[in-house]
């Protein structure tokens, strides 16, 4: 298998831009390559993962030594740290300077990641090219295609946080799927403001442009003022949550420069939940242009996307990846049949861009995998004949079986945020005598003073989908409960 990062054999141009401070292709070589002297045999490190270069440094050089980074949410709290720590055990933790700890790492040697730039690193380099550049920084012997690259921790909804290892493997086989899936080359230069401990933020959104040569932008702080700015100014390629891209669907009526920023944009992506296809539509009507989702895991890294040069079919996460098999299975593990856009199963995949396991739990690992080793993502889905998976929710949330039937909430979600007065929209079933579950829409609306009623509601789903599928129960709230990545927990609505 080839290196990870093999512009950083041959350095071209800027990699990496975090606000007014930047590295090149060079800079960032020298940076890493000397790093990863230092945690040469350190075991695993964790990453304070701020939206920083010295995160994205500090990654690099752990990925360079062939040691496993385990990158922290700033935001967790001290009980989730302390259960992290515990569970990875790492060596020492990757700062950048003077970035204030919590208590929960005050006993693990800290290392405050130093970035130099060009002069310093001049200075260091003894070979320069025939045009008087300094040479590529020599880097260490590339690691072995198994050996653990991230240990990702999972957001911990039914328990407390797993360490997911994902190996290098897995990494390469995503990245180069998604460059075939979305024609992403070298010269691509990709704008995020997407927090760097997870897969989206981190893999998709930094080793992503590395790998193939390009580079990245990061806003620090998502807003659509930065998305014109860097997309008005050469980038080429915008990642966003639906929250983000929600935003941007707002604000276009009464900003003609981020439309024209947006229009001008070769690829506009969205992941890590479903984006409604109200804003879809809003976003596409102002701009020209087609917001694309991708579906992935932390444990499966990136399943299907729509691609590039295929049709854009807003409310679906596209076809299986190269290189990845995906199925759908019933209640008792059969699979369904391919061509049946009515069957609703639990999607199962494998390939080489899967997890290696559940760090210390054997038990967790056994069970996430059925025979033949398709891995069990928990997620419900339908698929068209031609192959675009449409994600209805997950198992444990988002089927409700009422009446019969088995319905996806995803669905009814769209279908309510559709209708004039409703801002956010949240489906869950609860015990019903007769029919099993009945529906129940939670709604945030856009004027408190002028709600929508649940017959409204429940008229509108039942003509826009089916009767069946109208809900039964309504309840408001000010706003929906949401993690760092804007899914909605519904394991934190309010209990009725």
């Amino acid at each position: 298998m080839d290196p990870l990062f093999p512009a950083l054999t041959a350095p071209r141009g800027e990699a990496l831009r975090f606000g007014d401070r930047s590295l090149s292709y060079a800079e960032l070589a020298a940076n890493a390559a000397a790093l990863a002297t230092r945690l040469d045999g350190a075991g695993r490190v964790a990453v304070w993962a701020t939206p920083s270069l010295e995160t994205a440094v500090g990654v690099v050089a752990a990925l360079l030594a062939g040691v496993p980074a385990v990158p922290l949410n700033p935001k967790s709290g001290d009980s989730e740290l302390a259960h992290i720590l515990g569970d990875s055990a790492p060596s020492l933790v990757l700062t950048e300077p003077g970035a204030e700890l919590p208590p929960a790492l005050a006993d693990l040697t800290r290392h405050e990641v130093e970035v130099r730039h060009e002069v310093e690193v001049r200075h260091e380099v003894e070979v320069r090219t025939d045009a008087g550049e300094p040479a590529p920084a020599p880097l260490p012997a590339e690691p072995a295609p198994e050996t653990p690259a991230l240990i990702v921790y999972t957001s911990g909804t039914t328990g407390p946080p797993k360490g997911v290892v994902l190996p290098r493997r897995a990494i390469i086989s995503t990245l180069d799927a998604l460059a075939d899936a979305w024609q992403w080359t070298g010269d691509d230069v990709v704008v995020h403001g997407l927090p760097l401990f997870h897969v989206h933020g981190l893999i998709l959104g930094i080793l992503g442009p590395l790998r193939r040569g390009g580079s990245v932008r990061h806003l620090g702080r998502f807003s659509t003022e930065g998305v014109t700015r860097e997309l008005g100014s050469g980038a080429t390629m915008l990642f966003g949550v639906p929250t983000m891209h929600h935003r941007i669907a707002e604000a276009l009526p009464g900003d003609p420069e981020l439309a024209k920023a947006l229009a001008g944009a070769r690829l506009l992506v969205s992941g890590s939940a479903a984006l409604p296809v109200h804003d879809h539509e809003r976003i596409t009507g102002a701009t020209g242009r087609h917001v694309i989702e991708r579906y992935g895991m932390t444990e499966t890294l990136m399943n299907t996307s729509v691609r590039a040069d295929g049709e854009p079919r807003a409310g679906t996460v596209g076809v299986p990846l190269p290189g990845v098999e995906l199925r759908l299975t019933g209640e008792t593990g059969e699979e369904l049949a391919a061509d049946d856009p009515e069957a609703v199963g639990e999607i199962q995949v494998r390939g080489p861009h899967l997890f290696t396991e559940y760090l210390n739990r054997p038990d967790a690992t056994a069970q996430a995998f059925a025979e033949g080793g398709w891995f069990r993502t928990g997620d419900m889905a339908v698929r068209d004949p031609d192959g675009y998976v449409r994600i209805v929710g997950r198992k444990a949330t988002d089927l409700i079986k009422s009446g019969g039937y088995k319905i996806g909430a995803g669905e009814i979600e769209n279908a309510l945020l559709e209708y004039e007065g409703v801002r956010e929209a949240a489906v869950t079933g609860e015990p019903d005598p007769d029919l099993g579950e009945r529906i129940v829409a939670w709604i945030v609306p856009e004027n408190a003073d002028a709600l929508p009623t649940a017959e409204q509601l429940a008229a509108h789903v039942a003509a826009r989908l089916a009767p069946h599928k109208r809900p039964r129960v309504v309840r408001y709230l000010d706003a929906l409960p949401r993690n760092d990545m804007g899914k909605i927990m519904k394991r934190a609505l309010p209990q009725a």
